[in-house]
């Protein structure tokens, strides 16, 4: 069955299975001394540019662990937006396993802004407070809004400005390079993105994303940050081989765009429907939607997806690689059925 719920419910797409069966063929040297990390390194380079430092992990709660371990220490704080990933799907792992605080700040579309940002830049030098040292942001946000190019720099230069990092949660964020027609380069290379968790899961691949450096810094302890955090694959060429896939003729950008493109027809498809509510910019696959209670009560009865805020009776669509529009079909009828529903 195909669900609304999350592009973490989609299947795998062809390519990077078959890229994965490949792998299998023989044996190879374990813990990354492949062929295939080998190749998917140079590729993360030719996107990202030669000083991008590349670690492959199993999954993206490890990533942001493991990018809030290498940018701070424990007396230290992170500063996030209050419905950022890392504060409120995480389980507290990025602060339990760094032993940094994490500050959050309230924002109404999920994005930060220097402006709300700067408040929070206080307490440096005294013993009492923790010291700010990490601006944490989500491309695509958890509303589905995205970050201008000329937004992710104006934060890094703030950060810079204060001698902190910006650190780039990238699950989904081909879907907002290709919203933005950008690249990852112009995005996070040239915007100066001091880390990013890159995540591929979300947009066709089985398993693996990568916390990619960009500073030497932070390059140099990594290796060390990912084993004891337990995100050192032995057999790394599967988690490689994904990204070879992926990176290699355009993967990424073909199922975001396709993904995208199935939000915006969604959202089109049910803007005018009676008693539904848009609540946030459908920047790319995510849609926040607010109706009456008693048609989301009826229109789960067949569909799964995620109540978002239950006292706003807001809920979250979203949209995968592999969304066809017949799948629109069973829920729209049910959505107008459940919009009519007394």
């Amino acid at each position: 069955m195909r669900s609304f719920g999350s592009d973490n419910n989609s299947g795998v797409h062809p390519s990077i299975l078959a890229a994965i069966s490949k792998a299998n063929q023989d044996h190879a040297i374990a813990y990354g001394d492949d062929l295939w990390t080998t190749k998917a390194i140079a590729l993360i380079r030719d996107h990202f540019g030669k000083n991008a430092e590349p670690f492959f992990v199993f999954n993206g709660t490890g990533a942001n662990s493991i990018a809030v371990q290498a940018t701070t220490r424990s007396f230290q704080s992170v500063l996030a937006a209050e419905t950022s990933h890392i504060a409120v799907d995480e389980c507290g792992a990025p602060v339990f396993m760094s032993g940094a605080s994490l500050q959050t700040i309230a924002t109404p579309d999920g994005k930060l802004t220097p402006e709300l940002v700067r408040p929070h830049l206080k307490g440096w030098g005294f013993e009492h407070h923790s010291q700010p040292k990490t601006i944490y942001i989500s491309q695509c946000s958890e509303l589905g809004t995205i970050y201008t190019v000329q937004e992710i720099r104006n934060l890094a230069d703030l950060a810079h400005a204060h001698d902190m990092y910006l650190h780039v949660d990238g699950a989904r964020l081909a879907n907002a390079v290709v919203s933005a027609n950008s690249s990852f380069k112009e995005m996070i290379t040239e915007t100066g993105v001091d880390i990013l968790s890159f995540g591929g899961t979300k947009n066709g691949m089985l398993m693996g994303e990568a916390v990619i450096s960009f500073r030497k810094e932070l390059s140099e302890n990594l290796k060390y940050i990912r084993k004891q955090s337990a995100q050192l694959a032995s057999k790394m060429r599967y988690t490689s081989a994904q990204f070879v896939a992926y990176l290699q003729d355009d993967l990424w950008k073909n199922n975001a765009a396709h993904a995208n493109r199935m939000a915006k027809l969604l959202r089109e498809t049910i803007v005018n429907f009676p008693d539904i509510q848009f609540t946030q910019q459908t920047d790319a696959n995510i849609l926040l939607l607010k109706m009456p209670e008693k048609a989301i009560v009826k229109l789960l009865e067949n569909h799964f997806f995620y109540i978002w805020d239950e006292t706003q009776h807001e809920i979250r669509l979203v949209t995968s690689w592999d969304t066809a529009e017949d799948d629109f079909r069973g829920l729209i009828e049910d959505l107008r059925k459940a919009c009519m529903y007394d």
